[in-house]
This record gives C-alpha cells, sequence and structure tokens, in this order.
C-alpha cells in the first residue's frame, strides 16, 4: 500500500512539474527562443513557419498572427526597466528615440491581452504620431490620468499591464534577414509614482 502511495505522489509531482514548466516556456520562453533586453522580451522565431513548437505555442496562445521576423519584431514588457511588474495603479515614463525602421507603434493591454477601457480611446501610439522633442526622443507617460504630452491610458481598473512594441520594416538584419533593433534604441520604461 505504501508503495501505492509514493508512486501516486510521484506522478503528482512529475505531472505538476512537466506542466509547470511547459507553461513557463509557453508564457515567457527561455534563452533558446526569446531575447531579453532590459524589461523587454521578444521571440526570436516568431511568425517563422519553421518556428520551435514553443515559440508556435506562444503564438496560438496569443491569439496574434505576426509577420516573419524578417519583416516585423515584436517586444513585449511586463516590467519596468527595474523590473517591477507594471500596473495601472502606478504611473510610468516610457522614453526612447528613433528606432531605425520605417513604422512602430506602442500599445498597453491588460494582463490576458485586451484593450484597456478608457473614455479617451486611445490605445496605442505610433512613429507618426507621437509627438517628439527637438533631439528626435519621445516620451509616452502611461498614468490612468491625463498627464502632458504623449499620454496613453491605463485605465481606472487595478491590474497588471502589458506593453506592446510593433517594430515594422527594421533598416538592419542579421545574415538570415531578421531585424536587428539595437539594444540602446529600445524605450526605458521609468516609474514615477504610484498610487
Amino acid at each position: 500500500m505504501r508503495s501505492i502511495g509514493y508512486f501516486i505522489a510521484a506522478f503528482a509531482g512529475a505531472l505538476l512539474l512537466g506542466i509547470g514548466s511547459a507553461w513557463y516556456m509557453i508564457e515567457r520562453g527561455s534563452p533558446l527562443t526569446t531575447n531579453k533586453v532590459g524589461p523587454w522580451a521578444s521571440w526570436t522565431s516568431e511568425g517563422n513557419p519553421n518556428a520551435d513548437a514553443y515559440t508556435k505555442a506562444h503564438l496560438a496562445r496569443s491569439g496574434r498572427l505576426p509577420l516573419t521576423s524578417t519583416v516585423a519584431r515584436y517586444f513585449v514588457a511586463r516590467t519596468d526597466s527595474e523590473g517591477y511588474r507594471l500596473t495601472s495603479s502606478c504611473e510610468y515614463s516610457i522614453e526612447g528615440r528613433a528606432l531605425n525602421a520605417r513604422w512602430w507603434s506602442l500599445a498597453v493591454y491588460d494582463d490576458y491581452g485586451g484593450l484597456i477601457d478608457n473614455p479617451s480611446g486611445r490605445y496605442s501610439f505610433n512613429s507618426e504620431e507621437a509627438l517628439r522633442h527637438a533631439d528626435g526622443t519621445f516620451r509616452i507617460n502611461l498614468a490612468p490620468k491625463a498627464r502632458p504630452e504623449n499620454w496613453l491610458p491605463s485605465g481606472d481598473v487595478d491590474q497588471y499591464l502589458i506593453l506592446l512594441l510593433r517594430i515594422y520594416s527594421p533598416r538592419d538584419t542579421d545574415s538570415s534577414g531578421i531585424g536587428l533593433i539595437p539594444d540602446e534604441r529600445l524605450p526605458k520604461i521609468e516609474r514615477k509614482a504610484c498610487e
């Protein structure tokens, strides 16, 4: 009877470990499937028909149909540059400069990938509409209440947030044609204040 108990416990432990590691690999990725720069993570094989199984599962779960990484790059941030989880109860300054690409957009979503309801109807900024400083840099203020310059509403409900940076037609590519975005060009996400 004792051996049956050990067997059941070992089976349950292995099952939990297997499901947990698969969830982590599909949700967050690993150094083999993702490229991480500060708070930003990018799935390197995203949109590639020869992508690994975890990348395909990640995309299926997200519901996105991305272009190939030779045409577009997608970067996701769940934390600020200090590693703290993005939340709608805090105010953030997202600062960057030209991304050396034809076009980019930065959108905010809730933790489930849904749009955040807000009275202004603003869900993203892109390279054509974001106000820039004289030196070409930009600042987007992610906050629950209106802010000057580029304001991206984070909503009234206290929840975790996800930022999605889409970069189309990067001008530099590697030997396999994947768009290269220099690490220092990715925007910094600084937490300013929390309620």
